[in-house]
Parts: structure tokens; sequence; C-alpha cells
């Protein structure tokens, strides 16, 4: 679980991006390596602390592996209740 509040900020940039890259028609392993580049650059110009960038990776693997998070949601068709 993340608790600093760089690391969940780049989370949720990295989560975002990856949905969204999704929903372009992006295959998983190209949303892999976007993820594998932007950790990459994180490493090498030392934005955050090793240990930081180390559970940033995990969290976001964990999403990534999560097939929910990038079903499509299906509108219900609105009802109007009398």
């Amino acid at each position: 679980m993340l608790q600093n509040t760089e690391s969940i900020r780049y989370y949720q940039k990295l989560t975002d991006s990856m949905v969204d890259l999704w929903r372009r028609g992006y295959k998983f392993e190209e949303i892999r390596m976007y993820l594998d580049g932007y950790l990459s650059c994180l490493k090498q110009t030392n934005t955050m602390e090793a240990y930081l960038v180390h559970g940033l990776e995990e969290e976001v693997m964990g999403f990534l592996r999560d097939p929910s998070n990038f079903e499509l949601s299906i509108s219900q068709p609105e009802t109007d209740y009398y």
C-alpha cells in the first residue's frame, strides 16, 4: 500500500494513462512497455527514492494484472420509476 503522497500521485497518473491507452486500442504488451519506460525514467532521474519507485512498481503491476481494471463499462439504460 502506497503511503507517500508523491508515490500516490505517480500511481494515479500511471493507472489513468494505462486505462486511456487500453481504451485507445493499445495491447497489454504495449502498455507494459509504456510502464517499464515510465518507471525507468523515475529511476534514472532520481525523482523518488529507489524504495518508493519499487513500491510504486509493485502496486502498478498489480493494477495491470487485474483484468477488471480494463473492462468496458456498459451503460445501463435509464429507466423512469413511477
